[in-house]
């Protein structure tokens, strides 16, 4: 069961909008025939100006709902390494970021319809309290309506429900999962899972009873209203689609939740 109290619908969603230059990361066009939800990079980890316009305009003949993958301002790192930057900053930065976005998606005829952190920030901001408050309070400034994408159990959640603000939470189709429910660090060997239907067994699996296999062997609790289907990893778009075609062949709808 997901986090809305039913198996009858779940969202997809994947990481998009992150080439720059002259650099292609993923084929986000593939990926959206699978997806129901674009996490488009704002441009402080990956995604340069005309990228992210080309991905809202793709996104938006496609039928796809756009939301914003902000980030820590670290385009060499790929937004997946710690910065401690003050809460003020990284609450300005994320702000940036959504308005940058809003700009090339209302110009593709769509809208920013939610914020998913990514890479560092999306993990540190589930235990991180003075990091959780500055996303927190920019969403909430920017637009108290906007969802946040996160991990179940975050800091940040707590902070952003206490707040009145809509939280969804998701999995990670292609991660490995700690008896704790948090993402084995990509510095593990084993993180990243690339056996096709074993990742859609699980994914199955979590959207019908709401369940995952750690990397202990445990069984865990996952509540999911969305599911996460990396475009970088190897085999991503077959991925996409074998995940899409296991979960309506369990009879689950695939559907945005903005």
């Amino acid at each position: 069961m997901n986090a809305q109290g039913s198996t009858a619908q779940i969202d997809l969603n994947s990481d998009v909008g992150e080439s720059f230059g002259s650099y292609t990361l993923g084929d986000d066009a593939a990926i959206f025939r699978s997806v129901s939800s674009a996490n488009v990079a704002c441009g402080f980890h990956g995604g340069d100006p005309s990228v992210i316009a080309q991905t809202c305009r793709d996104a938006a003949a496609a039928g796809i709902t756009v939301g914003a993958h902000v980030a820590y301002r670290d385009l060499a790192g790929f937004g997946r390494r710690f910065l401690d930057c003050s809460p003020t900053e990284l609450a300005d930065d994320v702000l940036y970021q959504i308005g940058a976005l809003e700009a090339m998606a209302r110009a593709a005829g769509a809208a920013v319809r939610y914020v998913k952190p990514h890479g560092a920030l999306y993990n540190t901001i589930v235990h991180h309290t003075v990091h959780a408050r500055a996303v927190v309070d920019a969403v909430k400034a920017y637009d108290p309506e906007l969802p946040l994408l996160l991990l179940p159990g975050a800091v940040a959640a707590e902070m952003a429900s206490a707040e009145g603000m809509r939280v969804v939470t998701e999995a990670f189709a292609d991660r490995a999962y700690t008896p704790e429910g948090t993402l084995v660090s990509r510095r593990e060997p084993g993180a990243v899972l690339q056996d096709e239907q074993l990742i859609t067994e699980r994914m199955v699996r979590l959207a019908t009873e709401g369940t995952l296999t750690a990397v202990d062997g445990t069984e865990i609790r996952v509540e999911a209203a969305s599911i996460c289907v990396h475009s970088d990893t190897p085999g991503a778009v077959a991925m996409a689609a074998a995940v899409r075609a296991g979960l309506e062949g369990a009879g689950v709808r695939i559907g945005s939740f903005a």
